[in-house]
């Protein structure tokens, strides 16, 4: 038995990363262990390889300001390892957490001692977010799937609607090492009869969007960027979409369209389940969204972005351009060892002015000594010790300079830390 919240995290955070059994059998077995809780409340499914998390918390924040009570499933936490789960503005209690990792340990056991096959971490706190939302009776989800789509362990729901922000290269090692492997893998949560509404930009991707869909006799849209316009980008980023106004505070083009696809999972949604949400809660919605680690912005100087793929970060140097042309941008760098660090280094020393290479405490990441090698800027620095650096950077700012902080969500987590605890 669990005491604490600390003893349920560890074993929760130490538990396989992958099963043996590369299927969904697992996780169908707990959930019919479990009375099937993910069957006991209706849900929105978002897949991709960047923007989930904020697509989410925009759905999640329109839905509560139509009066619902919403769940919502993301991952991974910057703050604190609550913020996976939770409902409406508040994360699931330490206290639940130990409560129900008691019961998913009890169940852990009978599988692996009946079977001979051992629930995954992600699995894991897949259950616990379904029994949480069970328990507390929740008007919808938001499930944003931690890794491809097909085999996620997100991918027992059956959603009133399916999403899919964009197709990149990210996590080739399970996905496959072309773009139609990888949206083919995502388009595994498409159900029979289910909506896709997607974002993805990549034309020559379209057809095999239309082929899954019509195989799964789904209706398909996909959002019309031409709608967008007179769009302002800052620290709070107005548009038009199809001729309605809207604000966000998630600075980016790539939010804006983040936030289009949202608004679009509304509509199918307000007509498809007969929901009450009328143009002042989509609004409401959007604009009091906020992220932590997505461009987030800290004294107009400082930020934090966790760009952690090529996609992520093409958007996150699109974003610099428009906001601070003209700015020496400094960028303090870390990422894991199985990126694609050699393709994002590229980018980055054709975009910043100033290249700081450092490492974090965390089995998975890059030396920096490495990163730093990889890297052909002129004005590069091998600097491993973050704590002792990022302060430094930070109080030597000059009014036209800014710094990011970029290549890892573990890393920003650590970072913000230090900002936060100031």
């Amino acid at each position: 038995m669990f005491t604490t919240f600390e003893e349920a995290k560890n074993w929760i955070e130490n538990a396989h990363r992958f099963g043996e059994k590369l299927d969904l059998d697992r996780m169908k077995l707990a959930c019919e262990r479990l009375g099937h809780p993910e069957a006991s409340f209706k849900s929105i499914h978002v897949a991709g390889t960047n923007g989930k998390g904020s697509t989410a918390n925009y759905l999640k924040n329109i839905l509560c300001e139509s009066g619902l009570k919403v769940g919502i499933y993301t991952s991974p936490y910057v703050i604190k390892f609550n913020e996976r789960i939770g409902i409406n503005d508040e994360f699931i209690s330490d206290q639940e957490v130990v409560g129900y990792a008691n019961l998913l340990n009890g169940l852990w056991d009978e599988i692996y001692n009946t079977y001979h096959d051992a629930i995954t971490f992600f699995e894991l706190l897949t259950l616990m977010a379904f029994l949480y939302f069970r328990e507390h009776q929740i008007d919808f989800a938001v499930v944003e799937v931690g890794l491809g789509g097909l085999l996620d362990a997100t991918n027992v729901i059956v959603p009133e609607i399916s999403c899919i922000t964009n197709i990149s290269f990210d996590h080739m090692k399970q996905l496959g090492n072309t773009l139609e492997s990888i949206a083919l893998n995502k388009l595994g949560i498409v159900k029979e009869g289910v909506p896709l509404i997607t974002s993805i930009e990549e034309k020559t991707l379209f057809p095999l969007f239309s082929e899954i869909t019509a195989k799964r006799h789904a209706r398909l849209k996909i959002v019309d960027f031409k709608q967008i316009n007179q769009v302002t980008i800052g620290e709070i980023t107005s548009f038009r979409y199809r001729d309605q106004p809207y604000e966000i505070q998630l600075p980016g083009m790539h939010q804006v369209k983040n936030a289009c696809l949202a608004i679009e999972v509304i509509r199918e949604l307000r007509v498809r389940n007969h929901l009450t949400i009328n143009e002042k809660a989509i609004f409401d919605g959007l604009k009091r969204t906020r992220w932590p680690g997505r461009f987030e912005i800290f004294d107009h100087q400082v930020i934090l972005d966790g760009a952690h793929n090529i996609g992520g970060i093409e958007s996150l140097i699109q974003t610099l351009k428009t906001m601070y042309h003209g700015v020496v941008i400094k960028c303090l760098f870390c990422m894991m060892k199985d990126k694609e660090h050699k393709r994002v280094i590229i980018e980055l020393d054709n975009a910043v002015d100033e290249f700081y290479f450092t490492e974090i405490d965390y089995p998975r990441r890059a030396n920096a000594e490495d990163l730093f090698l990889e890297s052909h800027h002129p004005k590069k620095f091998l600097v491993p010790d973050y704590r002792t650096i990022f302060p430094k950077l930070r109080a030597e700012l000059k009014k036209n300079e800014i710094l990011v902080v970029t290549g890892s969500l573990y890393f920003i987590s650590d970072i913000r830390k230090l900002l936060i605890t100031e």
